[in-house]
Protein backbone atom coordinates (compact mmCIF):
# COMPACT_ATOMS: atom_id res chain seq x y z
CA UNK A 1 0.00 0.00 0.00
CA UNK A 2 1.21 3.61 -0.83
CA UNK A 3 0.50 6.85 0.86
CA UNK A 4 0.22 9.72 -0.87
CA UNK A 5 2.46 12.54 0.59
CA UNK A 6 0.40 15.42 -0.32
CA UNK A 7 3.06 17.20 -1.79
CA UNK A 8 1.25 17.82 -5.36
CA UNK A 9 4.88 16.32 -8.05
CA UNK A 10 6.35 14.39 -5.73
CA UNK A 11 4.46 11.27 -5.20
CA UNK A 12 4.78 10.47 -9.28
CA UNK A 13 8.77 10.67 -8.48
CA UNK A 14 8.26 7.14 -6.19
CA UNK A 15 5.44 5.23 -8.03
CA UNK A 16 2.18 7.35 -6.57
CA UNK A 17 3.93 7.24 -2.79
CA UNK A 18 5.23 5.96 0.41
CA UNK A 19 5.09 2.69 0.54
CA UNK A 20 3.16 2.16 4.18
CA UNK A 21 4.74 1.34 7.32
CA UNK A 22 7.91 2.00 6.85
CA UNK A 23 11.07 4.59 8.17
CA UNK A 24 12.40 7.69 6.12
CA UNK A 25 14.74 10.32 6.76
CA UNK A 26 14.12 13.78 5.21
CA UNK A 27 17.25 15.69 5.18
CA UNK A 28 18.83 18.74 4.10
CA UNK A 29 20.00 22.33 5.05
CA UNK A 30 18.10 24.79 7.00
CA UNK A 31 15.24 26.22 5.18
CA UNK A 32 14.85 24.29 2.10
CA UNK A 33 11.37 22.62 3.11
CA UNK A 34 11.62 19.56 5.33
CA UNK A 35 9.29 21.02 7.92
CA UNK A 36 7.02 21.96 5.26
CA UNK A 37 6.82 18.77 3.58
CA UNK A 38 6.32 16.85 6.43
CA UNK A 39 3.43 18.56 7.73
CA UNK A 40 2.03 18.58 4.51
CA UNK A 41 2.57 14.85 4.62
CA UNK A 42 0.69 14.79 8.22
CA UNK A 43 -1.90 17.17 7.23
CA UNK A 44 -2.92 14.28 4.20
CA UNK A 45 -3.16 11.57 6.77
CA UNK A 46 -5.73 13.53 8.63
CA UNK A 47 -7.52 14.64 5.84
CA UNK A 48 -7.75 10.70 4.25
CA UNK A 49 -9.08 9.82 8.34
CA UNK A 50 -5.49 8.48 9.50
CA UNK A 51 -4.60 8.85 12.96
CA UNK A 52 -1.33 10.85 12.99
CA UNK A 53 1.74 12.44 15.65
CA UNK A 54 4.05 15.22 15.32
CA UNK A 55 6.55 14.99 17.58
CA UNK A 56 9.09 17.57 18.23
CA UNK A 57 11.80 18.69 20.67
CA UNK A 58 11.98 22.58 19.98
CA UNK A 59 8.66 24.04 18.66
CA UNK A 60 5.09 24.76 20.34
CA UNK A 61 2.08 23.65 19.04
CA UNK A 62 1.46 27.40 17.89
CA UNK A 63 4.69 28.16 17.20
CA UNK A 64 4.55 25.18 14.36
CA UNK A 65 0.96 26.56 13.50
CA UNK A 66 2.28 29.88 13.40
CA UNK A 67 5.40 28.92 10.67
CA UNK A 68 2.73 27.17 8.37
CA UNK A 69 0.39 29.79 8.42
CA UNK A 70 1.62 31.55 4.94
CA UNK A 71 0.00 28.18 3.60
CA UNK A 72 -3.06 27.09 2.47
CA UNK A 73 -2.98 23.38 2.64
CA UNK A 74 -5.09 22.68 5.39
CA UNK A 75 -3.09 22.17 8.45
CA UNK A 76 -3.81 24.55 10.68
CA UNK A 77 -7.51 22.76 10.25
CA UNK A 78 -5.62 19.96 11.05
CA UNK A 79 -3.58 20.49 13.87
CA UNK A 80 -6.90 21.38 15.82
CA UNK A 81 -8.96 18.17 14.77
CA UNK A 82 -8.65 14.72 16.74
CA UNK A 83 -6.79 13.18 13.40
CA UNK A 84 -3.76 14.74 14.86
CA UNK A 85 -1.80 14.39 17.93
CA UNK A 86 1.31 16.63 19.25
CA UNK A 87 3.96 16.15 21.33
CA UNK A 88 6.39 18.29 22.23
CA UNK A 89 9.15 16.30 24.51
CA UNK A 90 10.73 18.92 26.28
CA UNK A 91 7.12 20.65 27.95
CA UNK A 92 5.99 19.60 31.26
CA UNK A 93 2.82 18.32 29.42
CA UNK A 94 5.04 16.50 26.91
CA UNK A 95 7.11 14.35 29.39
CA UNK A 96 3.91 13.82 31.47
CA UNK A 97 1.93 12.28 28.37
CA UNK A 98 5.44 10.33 27.63
CA UNK A 99 6.36 9.16 31.01
CA UNK A 100 2.62 7.42 31.04
CA UNK A 101 3.87 4.45 28.61
CA UNK A 102 6.81 3.28 30.68
CA UNK A 103 8.40 4.37 33.76
CA UNK A 104 11.87 2.98 32.51
CA UNK A 105 13.33 1.85 29.01
CA UNK A 106 14.02 5.00 28.02
CA UNK A 107 12.48 7.51 25.24
CA UNK A 108 12.42 3.97 22.54
CA UNK A 109 10.02 2.12 24.37
CA UNK A 110 7.74 4.97 25.85
CA UNK A 111 7.85 6.55 21.88
CA UNK A 112 6.66 3.12 20.31
CA UNK A 113 4.28 2.29 23.62
CA UNK A 114 2.51 5.85 22.72
CA UNK A 115 2.52 4.86 18.28
CA UNK A 116 0.89 1.69 19.43
CA UNK A 117 -1.31 2.40 22.13
CA UNK A 118 -2.86 4.80 19.87
CA UNK A 119 -3.00 3.01 16.71
CA UNK A 120 -0.67 6.08 14.97
CA UNK A 121 -0.61 5.47 11.10
CA UNK A 122 1.42 8.49 10.07
CA UNK A 123 3.92 9.59 12.70
CA UNK A 124 6.86 12.98 12.31
CA UNK A 125 9.88 12.88 14.06
CA UNK A 126 11.70 16.48 14.43
CA UNK A 127 14.44 15.82 14.82
CA UNK A 128 17.31 13.75 15.21
CA UNK A 129 19.53 16.28 16.12
CA UNK A 130 17.47 16.99 19.31
CA UNK A 131 16.80 13.19 19.81
CA UNK A 132 20.62 13.05 20.79
CA UNK A 133 20.14 15.68 23.83
CA UNK A 134 17.62 12.30 24.98
CA UNK A 135 20.65 9.43 24.61
CA UNK A 136 23.46 9.14 26.51
CA UNK A 137 25.30 6.62 24.20
CA UNK A 138 23.92 8.29 20.80
CA UNK A 139 25.97 6.21 18.29
CA UNK A 140 24.22 2.61 19.88
CA UNK A 141 20.77 4.62 21.29
CA UNK A 142 19.94 6.21 17.64
CA UNK A 143 20.36 2.59 15.89
CA UNK A 144 17.92 0.92 18.62
CA UNK A 145 15.51 3.88 17.98
CA UNK A 146 15.43 3.67 15.05
CA UNK A 147 14.93 -0.13 14.67
CA UNK A 148 12.37 0.00 16.82
CA UNK A 149 10.43 2.69 14.75
CA UNK A 150 10.61 0.48 11.58
CA UNK A 151 9.00 -2.43 14.02
CA UNK A 152 5.59 -0.44 14.35
CA UNK A 153 2.86 -0.24 11.89
CA UNK A 154 3.19 3.48 11.39
CA UNK A 155 4.83 5.28 8.27
CA UNK A 156 6.94 7.84 9.87
CA UNK A 157 9.14 10.80 8.70
CA UNK A 158 12.38 11.53 10.51
CA UNK A 159 14.02 15.09 10.04
CA UNK A 160 17.71 14.94 9.69
CA UNK A 161 19.30 18.47 9.58
CA UNK A 162 22.15 16.54 7.27
CA UNK A 163 23.51 19.07 4.38
CA UNK A 164 25.76 16.90 2.83
CA UNK A 165 23.63 14.17 0.69
CA UNK A 166 27.05 12.29 0.00
CA UNK A 167 27.54 12.20 3.82
CA UNK A 168 25.85 9.02 5.13
CA UNK A 169 24.95 8.58 8.93
CA UNK A 170 23.30 5.63 10.80
CA UNK A 171 19.88 7.29 10.41
CA UNK A 172 20.33 6.62 5.92
CA UNK A 173 21.30 2.94 6.54
CA UNK A 174 18.81 2.27 8.83
CA UNK A 175 15.74 4.10 6.98
CA UNK A 176 13.57 2.20 4.33
CA UNK A 177 13.79 5.56 2.09
CA UNK A 178 16.24 8.87 2.21
CA UNK A 179 14.84 12.34 0.65
CA UNK A 180 17.13 15.16 0.63
CA UNK A 181 16.20 18.86 -0.05
CA UNK A 182 18.66 21.13 -1.87
CA UNK A 183 19.70 25.00 -1.77
CA UNK A 184 21.82 25.98 -3.73
CA UNK A 185 22.88 29.37 -5.75
CA UNK A 186 22.58 29.23 -9.84
CA UNK A 187 22.88 31.80 -12.04
CA UNK A 188 22.79 34.41 -8.63
CA UNK A 189 20.13 33.46 -7.36
CA UNK A 190 18.72 30.33 -4.72
CA UNK A 191 17.67 27.42 -6.49
CA UNK A 192 15.29 24.49 -4.43
CA UNK A 193 15.34 20.94 -5.41
CA UNK A 194 14.72 17.69 -3.77
CA UNK A 195 16.30 14.29 -4.68
CA UNK A 196 15.14 11.36 -3.76
CA UNK A 197 18.68 8.98 -3.06
CA UNK A 198 16.81 5.77 -1.67
CA UNK A 199 13.76 4.38 -1.77
CA UNK A 200 13.19 0.77 -1.05
CA UNK A 201 11.19 -1.32 -3.32
CA UNK A 202 10.78 1.32 -5.39
CA UNK A 203 12.12 2.75 -8.90
CA UNK A 204 13.70 5.95 -8.57
CA UNK A 205 16.35 8.10 -10.94
CA UNK A 206 18.10 9.74 -7.90
CA UNK A 207 17.70 13.36 -10.07
CA UNK A 208 17.62 16.63 -8.37
CA UNK A 209 14.06 17.95 -9.58
CA UNK A 210 12.91 21.72 -8.37
CA UNK A 211 10.59 22.48 -6.37
CA UNK A 212 9.15 25.86 -5.35
CA UNK A 213 7.11 27.39 -2.46
CA UNK A 214 3.68 28.05 -3.27
CA UNK A 215 0.23 29.23 -1.19
CA UNK A 216 -0.64 25.66 -1.33
CA UNK A 217 3.10 24.46 -0.08
CA UNK A 218 5.76 22.82 -1.77
CA UNK A 219 5.35 21.90 -4.97
CA UNK A 220 7.88 19.52 -7.34
CA UNK A 221 8.37 20.26 -10.45
CA UNK A 222 9.04 17.85 -13.53
CA UNK A 223 11.78 20.17 -14.46
CA UNK A 224 15.27 18.29 -13.55
CA UNK A 225 18.24 20.45 -11.90
CA UNK A 226 21.03 20.63 -14.06
CA UNK A 227 24.39 20.44 -11.58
Amino acid sequence: MRLSTGVPGFDTLVEGGLLSNRLYVVSGPPGSGKTTFCSQFITQGAKEGESCLYVTMHETKSELMQDMAGYDFGFDRAMQSDAIQFLNLVTESGKRTITQFGSDGGLTNRLVAFIEHNDIQRVVIDSTMLLQHFMQDVDSEITGFLSALKQTEATTLLISEMTDPSSYSDEHYLAHGVVFFHNFLEKGSMTRGVQVIKMRGTAIDCDIRKIEFTDQGLNVSDEKVQT
